[in-house]
Order: structure tokens, then sequence, then C-alpha cells
């Protein structure tokens, strides 16, 4: 069975037996907080549960490595539209610790899509199209200085409110510690 098919599966059980009801809320963040985070799989459960943080309480956003990458993006969009529609306060960018970003070599990944089938001629056209493909999928060597440069995007951005608090924490995947780089005020 696909994994489709399994989730499918499940899906319509979970629905039929009504176990979405302990997990109603409203669009609303209770604790008024978007959290920008990696998408590391270890992050799923753990990042939640070492912040008391319930269904309801927060928006998330998951990006590979917890990076915003562009100041006008849809990582941007999103914790714009959070703050202006939905009523965040205050916004934290957390990285972790062993992130796979750490170890992402432009050359590597774009050697890995050629061999996947991307063509020369695609690149090319990226390239001719403005967009710099290897600062685009390069990793980074410090995920401090990577939460920083995020915070520092989110903080400065032109339509950012005045009164928004921007934080950087960082998160050991391992133990849930959370590690205070930036602190907003």
């Amino acid at each position: 069975m696909s994994v489709l098919n399994e989730i499918l599966a499940f899906n319509h059980q979970f629905v039929e037996n009504k176990e979405y009801e302990p997990f109603q809320t409203t669009k609303f963040p209770d604790k008024g907080l978007v959290i920008v985070s990696c998408m590391d799989t270890r992050l799923t459960e753990l990042l939640p549960s070492a912040m008391n943080i319930k269904n309801g309480d927060v928006k998330v956003i998951k990006s590979a490595g917890a990076v915003i990458s562009h100041p006008f993006g849809s990582i941007m969009r999103s914790i714009l539209v959070a703050i202006y529609e939905l009523k965040a306060e205050e916004v934290m960018i957390i990285g972790h610790y062993d992130c796979g970003m750490s170890n992402v070599n432009a050359d590597g990944l774009l050697a890995k899509m050629k061999d996947r089938g991307i063509e020369e001629s695609t690149f090319d056209t990226l390239k001719y199209s403005g967009l710099d493909l290897k600062k685009w999928v390069q990793g980074f060597e410090s995920v401090e200085d990577s939460v920083r440069n995020s915070v520092q995007l989110v903080k400065n951005h032109p339509l950012l409110p005045e009164d928004i608090k921007v934080h950087g924490l960082v998160i050991d995947p391992a133990t849930g510690r959370l590690d205070l780089v930036e602190r907003g005020e």
C-alpha cells in the first residue's frame, strides 16, 4: 500500500470516529505567536512539547533550516498575514543544532539535480533570469548566524509594525533544550 493510500484510509477512520474534536480551535493563535522553524522530522512533536504549545496556540511556518531567504517571499508573506490578519504579536525564528542545511553544498545539490534529470539548459535559463542558483540552495555554517540573519530580515522588513518582537532561538533536537540567540525588544 502506498503512503497516500495509508493516510487516506487512516483519515477516513479519523473523521468517521470524530477524532478531530479535541483539536478544534479558531484560526487565531491563542499565544499571539508565529514561529518559523525547520522542517526537520525530529521537531514535529518535540518543538511544541518543549515549548508547551498546544493546538491553536501558535502559527507555525516550516522551511529548510528555518531560513528566510527572501524579504518578499512566501515565508515573509505568511509572517505578515499572521500579524495583520491573525493577530500574532511576536515572531520566533527557531533553528536547530545538527541541521541538514549546515551540510548542504550547492555544487553537490546541483549535481544531484542533474543526476535526477534536470537539464543543464534549465540551470542556464535560471541563471539568465537573474537567479544565483548556488546562493539560493547553499546551506549555512553556523545555525546561530543563520537564525540571526533571518531575525534581522524580519525585524528590518519595511512592512513589519514597530511593536512586533522578533526573537531567535536554537533548539537541541535530542533534548528539546532552547538556547536564546536574540531577544526581540
